[in-house]
């Protein structure tokens, strides 16, 4: 049975092939790819339903251009050897830029058009800016490995500054907990978060198997294992939650969250909770943890364990901050002592020093 079309698009029989193609009426016919499945065909299609009747999607990309260079890659083993997971976000970053600069010839790179014609229009969008610089990057370097290209062309172009996700504040752990009771699914999600510092995709997915375990599961990004024990706080929220499904977290359906789903559903328990802050996200309750874990005097090992950190570095930013607060607070705990415990300031006799009255002569 031939699969269903979404709207305006129709089949159309040339010469014993089948076309799709976009038309609204009588209008114009707008060519779109032939699997309508696949991401090319949605981006096509949303194009058209834009109005934009002109894709460079639906053409084919020059010999030595960058589309060419993003379909070589894609087709690379490299590519192919993602995680599902990162394959998603990889293959979104590369689709804009094959759809923006496709056009470009590889050889024609240099640091200043790489800086004015692709960075530069996402100044306003330093996150955006910074991995379109690191897919750029990975794509420089399969060129040439290719042989497109005999240096790397990014070579001193700085890397733009994106706000980094940070840990929640004390005041706002305390909102969303009023705000929803232990035994809710929001409280679990939060609870799961931050007692295991896991990401949206490393949660949304997590099974009874998996926390009864010891809390062990394997990062999605980077294939670290982390094993670690199930805090009191997370122990008190999973007793009260519902066992209904294979995995903790399930929808209204009773069904497994999606990625977005899933971070979707956190945006909207912290907006209940009457934070407004947009920079309050679920992310930063795996920051909170590695700020808490710090305070609490865990060794940079130790967190690195934890988060399921790749490299040392990382681990050791939460000790140095936590470190420089509990420093500062000791300096200021000396400087009160010191001020309660002054002494008067040495008299300037007993340095050697003769005083003005001893300076005069007597009658």
């Amino acid at each position: 049975m031939p699969r269903k079309l979404p709207p305006n698009v129709e089949r159309n029989h040339v010469k014993g092939k089948t076309y799709l193609s976009f038309r609204i009426g009588k209008g114009a016919r707008i060519r779109l790819p032939d699997d309508p499945s696949t991401p090319e065909f949605r981006e096509a299609y949303a194009a058209a339903m834009a109005g934009e009747t002109t894709k460079p999607a639906l053409r084919k990309d020059a010999p030595g251009s960058i589309g060419a260079l993003v379909a070589s890659y894609k087709a690379s083993g490299q590519y192919t050897a993602l995680s599902a997971t990162s394959k998603g976000g990889y293959t979104s970053r590369l689709e804009q830029i094959r759809v923006v600069h496709g056009h470009r010839a590889v050889a024609g790179l240099t640091q200043d058009r790489i800086q004015s014609f692709i960075l530069d229009p996402l100044g306003d969008r330093p996150g955006a800016a910074l991995d379109t610089l690191k897919k750029l990057r990975i794509l420089i370097k399969h060129a040439i490995s290719k042989g497109w290209l005999k240096h790397d062309p990014s070579l001193g172009i700085k890397r733009p500054k994106g706000k980094e996700i940070r840990a929640w504040t004390d005041a706002e752990l305390a909102a969303y907990e009023r705000r929803w009771a232990i035994g809710t699914k929001q409280r679990t999600a939060f609870a799961l978060m931050l007692n295991m510092g896991t990401a949206r995709v490393d949660t949304h997915l997590l099974t009874w198997h998996q926390v009864d375990d010891g809390a062990c599961y394997r990062r999605h990004k980077t294939g670290v294992a982390v094993d670690m024990a199930i805090s009191e706080d997370l122990e008190k929220a999973l007793a009260l939650t519902p066992r209904k499904h294979v995995c903790v977290l399930v929808t209204e359906w009773g069904r497994p969250f999606t990625i977005d789903g899933f971070s979707g559903f956190m945006r909207d328990a912290i907006r209940a909770a009457g934070i407004t802050d947009l920079a309050c996200r679920p992310h930063g309750l795996r920051k909170t943890l590695g700020r808490l874990l710090a305070d609490a005097g865990c060794s940079a090992h130790d967190i690195m364990a934890a988060l399921g950190h790749k490299t040392l570095a990382e681990a050791e930013r939460y000790t140095r901050e936590a470190d420089r607060k509990r420093g500062g607070k000791r300096a200021v705990v000396k400087l009160n002592e010191h001020r309660a415990n002054k002494s008067p300031q040495t008299s300037s006799t007993s340095l050697g020093k003769i005083t003005k009255s001893e300076r005069k002569t007597t009658p």
